[in-house]
């Protein structure tokens, strides 16, 4: 029986292993073993994560924590090495662009094992990003590239990839966001649906964690006073990532919030919680007249469901969301964060329409496509 590894880093990287493991537990004779490389780690991993995903715990756990990007790519590669020797697979899959991703793509290849890049093809053009150099690298290397958007293919095919390597199938995390929304329910979601009786039914929601915004003092203190004064329009909810609470606090911010532990009334239209679990998050966001973030998945989660979507970067390596869907990328300008904002809680936004293929079945196509192979 052929044998594959698919690789997980990070939380985000789960969610996109999840429906492909699931499409492979229904309709493929491929043996599998779901690698965690531990870039990601903590008590929101815990088996109530994998549980919510309806997926495996993971096979093996490299554990290798936070450290300097060598350091990690470096123990990732050494214990990704060992699992290799030890299961001989036939191909390692890789998502994303984590460390973890281009870290066991390279292992793949040095040990001559097929590799397969779902998510392959999105460029932001800005090599500062550890992420963009992540993709280029994995791509360049990658015997399947899984594509979730038009461009992608165009990007690939300037690089030079013969178009047999190519496969355009969808997204996904689309089709993780789609089976979560069936599983949603106030017992999956207990904090989601507290803070949503609390806070009531118009509301946005705030996500922040990239070191341009949160590790710059004059970006976050420009980002957060611009926040705090647009709360008073329409309330915010900001789950805030271990990082950027951190330096909300070493740079003096905490005073424009209203911090919130379950079980308490919120005082205030500002309102800061500890980071939510996946569903719990979800039951918020879904709802929300308008999303500000810097996250990359939620631009394409928020895309998929047609809500307006606020990103605080100054490129984004999934155009479609801006192009055809319901994003807008605003780089560090807080005016038009104003009157994006203060569009969206008086209802008026442009209009978007769900990307091509992003409609639940990527994994089935990427899974139809492994059982070829």
């Amino acid at each position: 029986m052929k044998k594959i590894l698919i690789v997980a880093g990070a939380r985000p990287n789960f969610m996109k292993i999840a429906p492909i493991v699931r499409a492979l537990d229904a309709d493929s004779p491929l043996d599998y073993k779901i690698i965690h490389t531990g870039q990601h780690y903590g008590a929101d991993m815990s088996d109530r994560f994998f549980d919510e995903l309806d997926i495996p715990a993971p096979h093996y756990n490299l554990n290798v924590g936070s450290a300097s990007h060598a350091v990690q790519t470096a123990a990732i590669m050494v214990r990704f090495e060992e699992v290799c020797l030890k299961e001989k697979p036939d191909m390692v899959v890789v998502v994303g662009d984590v460390n973890s991703t281009v870290a066991c793509g390279l292992v793949a290849k040095k040990l001559d094992i097929k590799l397969a890049h779902v998510e392959a093809g999105l460029r932001s053009h800005d090599r500062t990003m550890p992420e963009e150099i992540n993709r280029i690298v994995t791509d360049s290397i990658a015997d399947d590239l899984f594509v979730t958007e038009k461009q992608g293919l165009a990007n690939l095919k300037r690089e030079g990839h013969a178009d047999e390597t190519i496969h355009f199938v969808g997204h996904v995390m689309i089709d993780n966001l789609y089976y979560q929304l069936r599983k949603l329910s106030p017992l999956s979601s207990p904090i989601g649906m507290e803070l949503k009786g609390l806070i009531g039914n118009r509301y946005a929601v705030c996500t922040m964690h990239r070191p341009s915004n949160v590790d710059n003092p004059e970006n976050l203190t420009g980002l957060i006073e611009t926040l705090a004064t647009l709360s008073s329009t329409l309330p915010i909810l900001f789950s805030c990532h271990p990082r950027t609470f951190s330096r909300i606090g070493e740079f003096g911010l905490l005073h424009h919030f209203s911090p919130w532990k379950q079980g308490e009334k919120i005082n205030g239209s500002f309102v800061l919680t500890n980071p939510l679990g996946y569903m719990d998050f979800l039951c918020l966001w879904k709802d929300a007249v308008c999303v500000v973030t810097d996250s990359g998945g939620l631009q394409e989660e928020t895309t998929a469901l047609k809500i307006p979507c606020i990103t605080t970067r100054m490129t984004t390596e999934r155009p479609v969301t801006v192009e055809t869907g319901s994003n807008e990328v605003i780089g560090l300008d807080w005016e038009r964060l104003c009157s994006l904002f203060l569009g969206a809680a008086s209802g008026s936004w442009k209009e978007s329409r769900i990307p091509e293929l992003w409609d639940g079945n990527a994994s089935k196509r990427i899974v139809a496509i492994l059982n070829e192979r």
